[in-house]
């Protein structure tokens, strides 16, 4: 997750990290290592976190490591 453009978002939304945990039905924590880099959401999740930011690319959010 690109997690300065996450931050970005949900700030200028006015919304938490876990308002998002919680409408992407995942725990805080996990939400937090997600952000930090620590793990990497599957297809499924990051097809959810685009749901919920109608307004960015697949591109915007995430970047693909080899």
């Amino acid at each position: 997750l690109r997690l300065d453009t996450i931050v970005d978002l949900l700030t200028r939304k006015n919304l938490s990290q876990n308002w998002l945990a919680k409408r992407l039905n995942i725990s805080s924590g996990y939400m937090s290592q997600l952000l930090t880099g620590q793990r990497t959401p599957s297809p499924s999740l990051r097809a959810r976190i685009l749901e919920h930011f109608p307004e960015t690319t697949f591109d915007d959010l995430f970047e693909i490591m080899k």
